[in-house]
């Protein structure tokens, strides 16, 4: 039997990917596809969607989350814009009714690997700053995969990244700061979304960076979600937390 699994946000370019790969796997029934002007609690209840992926907008994360907890199915939520007060609020009301969840920054396998490997080289390199670039149409910035790179970075600096002596000119001339890590965003027609992670110390850099071409490559993030929610009786932030 399988699955069924309601999109929220369906009509945008990630939705429209996303449907298509649920109608066409063989575990999951896509029983839902909402936009705008449809009300989310009321097709969760008609649909009994087990599974409700969220990719929508930064200002409607938190309360669609919010309705997918409180109407019993496990939320799979690909929208940046929760703050850390509010996925403290829906992980305590998850854990309360021992309903599992996934918010995911980034569905893309190889965006997690350079996170991690960025976790990694921060134990030794504690100056870096985070240059990321999306197309225009991204409703936010700094994207959500950049400020859980600066979180990441700051769990794992052994040192303090030093003070700069330099002044701004121009008031944002060196980036908005995450956990003293400066990010850069661009919103550019040509881009569709990519981040450099730059380490810098005496006499050389090191570079990590993620580059995404299409859409499809989020796909095997999804699905592997949908795999796993349901196995959780919490809410759990970032894929990197169901790839083992």
């Amino acid at each position: 039997m399988k699955t069924p699994v309601l999109v929220n946000g369906a009509k945008g370019k990630m939705g429209r990917i996303a449907c298509a790969t649920i109608r066409e796997s063989s575990g999951f029934e896509l029983v839902g596809e909402l936009g705008r002007q449809d009300d989310l609690a009321s097709s969760i209840q008609k649909t009994k969607a087990h599974i409700v992926v969220d990719l929508t907008t930064a200002d409607a994360a938190y309360p669609n989350t919010l309705t997918i907890i409180e109407q019993g199915a496990h939320p799979v939520i690909g929208t940046s814009g929760l703050l850390p007060d509010e996925i403290a609020s829906l992980t305590k009301l998850s854990e309360q009714k021992n309903l599992g969840g996934l918010i995911i920054p980034n569905f893309s396998v190889a965006a997690v690997l350079m996170m991690q490997f960025a976790q990694e080289a921060a134990r030794y390199l504690p100056d870096v700053e985070i240059i990321e670039a999306h197309h225009p149409g991204k409703a936010e910035a700094p994207s959500g995969t950049a400020i859980k790179t600066a979180h990441l970075i700051a769990k794992s600096r052994t040192e303090k990244p030093r003070e700069l002596a330099c002044k701004e000119i121009l008031p944002g001339a060196l980036g908005a700061t995450q956990d003293d890590v400066p990010i850069h965003a661009i919103r550019l027609a040509g881009t569709l979304a990519e981040q450099s992670v730059i380490f810098g110390q005496t006499g050389e850099t090191l570079t990590i960076k993620h580059q995404t071409i299409d859409r499809i490559s989020f796909m095997p993030g999804l699905m592997l979600a949908l795999e796993r929610v349901s196995s959780l009786n919490t809410l759990v932030y970032g894929l990197e937390k169901i790839l083992a």
